[in-house]
């Protein structure tokens, strides 16, 4: 077994390892990138000053209406899912309380049947205790 295998198989040696992170670039990262781009781009054409300004000026502008126009489509969808979630939970509330109304009336009606049967339970009592009496009485 020479020196490389004995360090192979050695589990309390260090080994060397690499970590890899992975990130999502995002539109932030591309726009700014555009920018720079332009604007390296800008600087080594072979224009004159008022040229360069002008196009300088003129991409400025398109990159402005593409951040606005980005930023109301963002803005757009923030307030349409706003809205959706927003209904879905008015829903919910709706539905939660029209379900605690139901159970109410149930409850009532059933409080109100159990009064119904204790009354006709108690008349159907008072009336064989007034025969018993009444038996008692004429024996």
């Amino acid at each position: 077994m020479d020196e490389q295998d004995w360090y192979d198989d050695d589990p309390y040696v260090e080994r060397p390892y690499v970590i890899v992170e992975r990130r999502e670039a995002g539109i932030g990262s591309f726009i700014i990138g555009l920018a720079l781009g332009a604007g390296v781009a800008l600087l080594l054409a072979p224009q004159s000053g008022e040229e360069t300004r002008r196009a300088v000026a003129r991409r400025a502008r398109r990159a402005q209406e593409a951040a606005q126009g980005f930023v109301e489509d963002v803005s757009g969808t923030v307030a349409d899912k706003f809205s959706q979630v927003r209904a879905s939970v008015e829903e919910r509330i709706d539905a939660t309380f029209e379900a605690v109304d139901a159970k109410k009336r149930q409850v009532s009606n059933a409080v109100e049947a159990g009064r119904a049967a204790a009354r006709q339970t108690r008349g159907e009592l008072e009336h064989r205790i007034a025969e018993r009496k009444a038996a008692y009485k004429d024996s």
